[in-house]
């Protein structure tokens, strides 16, 4: 077994310190130092700027935008122009944050989308030449395990194994874990080529009562089958199987279930909620029409079509790991960047 924190071995391109130095070529001593962490996921692009604090840290300033990535990438094998102008948009804001917090440590790591389109590479690049930020593309274990040691302190007590969890926009990883000693071990990991956007590309269409019905069977039997090698090496959960999730998909559910009228991270980040609640929420909302799963607030339009998929998604894995409570996480990689980052300061 491996200890969370381990590094492991990066793809070769500049370091995470000559890249933030690029961005932030003012810094002086008598500044706080910050840090930051750029998550480019296949829906969303996500900045996390903090401070040190204690055996944590505060966070500074924070960006988040739904970008899409990898729209039209499991058709076409290709980031579209359409999706990439809307991330460099995005990659631009993040570079003026990063300036203007005078950072002087950041690493910045993309994902699915860009491990499986033939013009990631292009991308990166690209990004690179007009925005200043060099975007790391991590493997999919490396993914899995920054987001469990971003989590992972949410975490029920208890013994024997537990199950980590996040749905991605292109992927989802599967971390189960070991909490025995002081610092959680990884005993096995994997990861399922369905996230949000790709499952919806691949089984959704269709809304009505039928079609609805028929796509949320499909993407079901796909997350299933999907898992199926994983499921075959799980061992027994024990008596109290303890399962946390991190993702848009998990903090969406659970906005739902509290009945939020906005998304508040305080109510949500840490919230533990009945997995019979989560898988029946889940249920309602694949039966429902576009415009009525648009009308939750803390869906909305820019969901509305995505949030089906990860219901499934989400499924699949309480049918693998029969919990009867699932732990909420709105943390994840962003914070596992960090914590490495100021480990090694």
């Amino acid at each position: 077994m491996v200890e969370i924190p381990a590094e492991l071995p990066r793809r070769r391109g500049p370091a995470p310190a000559r890249s933030a130095r690029q961005h932030a070529p003012h810094a002086r001593g008598g500044y706080a130092r910050h840090y930051a962490a750029l998550d480019l996921g296949t829906n969303n692009c996500r900045l996390l700027i903090a401070r040190p604090q204690g055996e944590g840290f505060a966070v500074v300033d924070a960006f988040s935008r739904i970008v899409r990535l990898g729209e039209g990438l499991a058709s076409s094998g290709r980031l579209s122009d359409q999706a990439i102008e809307r991330t460099i948009a995005a990659l631009k804001v993040c570079s003026d944050k990063l300036r203007r917090r005078n950072v002087t440590l950041a690493r910045s790591v993309a994902t699915e989308a860009c491990r499986r389109a033939e013009n990631g590479h292009d991308f990166i690049a690209r990004a690179y030449d007009e925005t200043g930020i060099h975007l790391d593309i991590i493997s999919a274990e490396e993914e899995a395990r920054l987001a469990v040691l971003g989590c992972h302190a949410l975490l029920e007590p208890g013994t024997g194994p537990a199950l980590v969890f996040d749905i991605g926009g292109g992927s989802t990883e599967l971390v189960l874990i070991d909490t025995a000693g002081t610092v959680p071990t990884v005993r096995d990991w994997h990861s399922a080529p369905w996230g949000v956007v790709s499952l919806t590309e691949s089984a959704g269409g269709g809304d009505g009562a039928v079609e609805r019905a028929a796509s949320y069977a499909r993407m079901r039997a796909l997350v299933r089958e999907s898992f199926a090698p994983f499921a075959a090496r799980l061992p027994d959960p024990g008596e109290r199987p303890r399962l946390l999730g991190t993702s848009g998909t998990v903090t969406t559910l659970a906005s739902v279930h509290l009945e939020l009228e906005r998304y508040d991270r305080a109510k949500v980040d840490g919230l533990i909620a009945p997995a019979a609640a989560m898988r029946r929420i889940s249920q309602d909302l694949a039966g429902m029409s576009l415009a009525e799963r648009a009308r939750f607030p803390c869906i909305g339009r820019e969901r509305a079509d995505l949030v089906v998929a990860g219901c499934a998604i989400l499924e699949g894995i309480l049918d693998l790991w029969p919990a009867e409570r699932l732990g909420i996480a709105d943390r994840g990689i962003r914070e596992g960047i960090l914590r490495r980052l100021m480990e090694a300061r």
